[in-house]
């Protein structure tokens, strides 16, 4: 809805790049003098709303200060004039003046958009293709627009028809509760040609009804859609005093957890809406905001190209409602993608709000709740001056129709018969008049006389005064009821209000359901698509390496441990291929609480210890054991039994033992462990492996 595509410049007769200064805040001349102290002003003003530091006087130069001024204009003219929306109406001035142009246009048929878009480029100074998106907008937003042909799907992200070929009116929303002509104030457009509204009287709360983005100087607004008849129902409850909420409500519906929305200064999850069909088959049904089906399904694809989730195919079926069916492969349920779906893809989406908006002709931050509370003052003020004007009207209509009855049935037209120049018939009138006072409401004004005067002769002889009465009582009686509305002004606003509320309620539903949804972890629900092996002939690691040793399924998420036979060990990412040479001794995912055995000798003689490895840095290197060692065995967990076999010496008699390794305490990788033997160990294991002598004498050993 940003009117940031537009490709006109800022004057709109494309030989000056410099855009036109904003109302109100061009630099003009007071009393011979240039404004210079404003232009000070106001370069504070922006650089307070950037959030940049201002530092006046730094460089005094003609360049520089006209460059300066220039990119003052600029900005102030972007944020108030173009890309942030005013609080009194809740519109940025391109949908402002779109629905001016419909307006003036307006006679209940449909109108070529095309034709809307030439008479809103009398208001608007910049190109066509700005009006003609920003109007798509607005119709498929349904409250103000209603559209007729081809405007695009929201769901799929197909673009609307050529604005030659859609047309376009105002719903019977916004001709009632947009405009007043009486109400509106007006100011030359920009060529001086045409008058356009500052604002327009809407007695909506349009600004959050309808939602907007727009990226400034300095600043950008995220204002979310909320439903329309629970902003109703909000202002409701401001005129009673009773608390209120407000949450987001999106045309494209879906699953929203709020919880930390914030009054608009948060953000928001949504999700799509996902049913399980059967074992095999998921379908999506809603999608979040800022989604369409094709960048769904692309994210879907994304994902699984990288391993993250696994489906057999895709189909989109979508037309007027969305339906993308999403089938498994085997081995995959149901249930476990729908969770990897919102792990991994599109299907969950955080969007933060950032209301920032014009009032009072300045960039202010505010919550939904003052929004609010702003739109409900500004409507009670609105329907105010309207019961007024209406009171006057009245007024005035009961006084003529008074003069009216006094005038043909006392027949004072009959005293100007004889009367020869214009003053005498003025003054017979005046004199006719004056016996008659006490049945006047008010004394005969000068612009009363002409009026009389212009009274047909057939309007005379054909005067029923029991038709004149019966309206002079309905004039009264209204007048009367415009009063009573004036006293009791908060009362008949909810009564309006509530009318609102029970003609559109039924027409606009919720469409974004609110609910509290657990956090889904994504490396509990990642697909375990990397099988992960090494190949100890060519020293390759990876889940792209054809290997024997340490097959093991992963996910992306995942990480590698990678223990070496001389006691160095590491933790790194899941890699494709990664080069660790021949002397790899033990790869795995880490866990830092499991338990290793490890026996490992050095020159002297060798040892048995039991560790954990507990928090390990990524690609730092560890040892896990003295230098000049090497590891005789690593196992995961405490076998029940260990299996010594020592190298032939002269003079030995046992050439074979067992341990319980549970003797040994569990400590940290530092540790030394207990003394196995200062003999020549040929090999520990944790079952009898072939060289075993199952008849020999063996006795157990006794830990040092």
């Amino acid at each position: 809805m940003s009117d940031s595509k537009s490709n006109g410049n800022g004057n709109g007769n494309g030989s000056d790049m410099t855009p036109p200064a904003p109302r109100g805040m061009t630099p003009k001349k007071v009393n011979g003098e240039s404004a210079a102290e404003e232009s000070h002003v106001q370069a504070e003003e922006v650089a307070a709303i950037a959030h940049v530091p201002f530092a006046p006087g730094k460089i005094d130069l003609p360049l520089h200060r006209r460059v300066d001024t220039n990119f003052l204009q600029y900005a102030s003219y972007v944020i108030r004039d173009r890309a942030i929306p005013n609080l009194e109406d809740g519109l940025k001035p391109v949908q402002r003046r779109i629905l001016w142009a419909l307006k003036e246009k307006d006679d209940g048929r449909f109108i070529k958009v095309a034709n809307v878009v030439g008479h809103a480029m009398q208001y608007h100074p910049h190109g066509d293709a700005s009006i003609s998106d920003a109007l798509v907008v607005l119709a498929n937003k349904r409250y103000l627009i209603e559209g007729q042909g081809n405007y695009g799907n929201i769901f799929t992200g197909d673009p609307a028809a050529a604005s030659r070929y859609i047309e376009c009116r105002l719903t019977e929303l916004a001709r009632n509760e947009i405009f007043n002509d009486e109400l509106t104030e007006f100011v030359p457009s920009y060529d001086g040609r045409n008058k356009e509204p500052v604002t327009l009287p809407a007695k909506l709360p349009v600004l959050l009804m309808l939602g907007t983005e727009g990226i400034a100087v300095g600043m950008s607004s995220r204002i979310l859609p909320h439903n329309f008849p629970e902003l109703l129902e909000a202002q409701i409850a401001i005129l009673k005093k009773q608390p209120f909420k407000c949450l987001p409500d999106f045309e494209t519906g879906g699953l929203m957890d709020a919880r930390e929305y914030a009054d608009g200064k948060g953000s928001i999850k949504v999700r799509a809406k996902i049913k399980v069909k059967d074992e095999s088959t998921v379908a999506i049904k809603e999608i979040p905001p800022t989604t369409t089906t094709e960048s769904l399904i692309a994210s879907i694809e994304d994902a699984s190209r990288k391993g993250k989730i696994k489906v057999k195919s895709i189909n989109d079926f979508t037309s007027e409602e969305v339906e993308i069916e999403i089938k498994t492969p085997n081995g995959v349920s149901a249930e476990k993608l729908v969770d990897a779906l919102y792990a991994f893809t599109d299907c969950e989406i955080s969007i933060t709000s950032r209301i920032i908006i014009i009032k009072n002709n300045r960039p202010v931050e505010m919550t939904v709740s003052e929004v609010l509370r702003e739109n409900t003052a500004k409507l009670v003020d609105l329907i105010k001056r309207e019961l007024e004007l209406k009171e006057g009207k009245l007024q005035d209509e009961l006084h003529f129709k008074t003069l009216v009855r006094i005038f043909i049935e006392e027949r004072i037209y009959k005293k100007i018969e004889q009367c020869k120049t214009a003053e005498a018939v003025h003054d017979a009138v005046v004199e006719g008049f004056k016996p008659f006072r006490k049945q006047m409401y008010r004394d005969l004004a000068e612009t009363d006389v002409p009026m009389l005067l212009e009274v047909r002769i057939r309007r005379i002889s054909l005067f029923d005064i029991n038709k004149h009465r019966e309206e002079m009582d309905r004039v009264k009686a209204e007048l009367e009821e415009t009063r009573k509305n004036l006293k009791n002004l908060t009362k008949y606003v909810i009564g309006r209000l509530e009318a609102l509320l029970a003609k559109y309620g039924p027409i606009y539903p919720r469409l974004t359901k609110s609910s509290r949804y657990e956090e889904v972890e994504a490396k509990e629900v990642a697909h375990k698509g990397f099988k992960v092996s090494y190949d100890r002939e060519s020293g390759y690691v990876g889940y792209k390496v054809s290997g024997e040793e340490f097959k093991m399924e992963c996910t992306k998420f995942d990480k590698m441990l990678l223990v070496f036979k001389d006691g160095h060990y590491k933790v790194t990412e899941l890699q494709e291929k990664l080069f660790v040479g021949p002397d790899l001794v033990y790869c795995s995912l880490p866990d830092r609480e499991r338990v290793y055995t490890c026996a490992y000798t050095d020159r002297n003689a060798t040892y048995l210890k039991r560790f954990t490895f507990g928090g390990i840095i990524m690609n730092k290197e560890y040892f896990c054991i003295p230098e000049k060692s090497r590891i005789l065995m690593l196992e995961e967990g405490t076998p029940k039994e260990l299996y010594i076999r020592y190298k032939p010496a002269p003079h030995q008699k046992i050439t074979q033992q067992t341990c319980d390794p549970k003797e040994v305490e569990v400590k940290s990788p530092k540790t030394r462990g207990r003394q196995i033997s200062i003999k020549d160990v040929s090999s520990v294991t944790s079952k009898p492996t072939r060289g075993w002598d199952a008849d020999a004498t063996t006795t157990k050993l006794q830990f040092v």
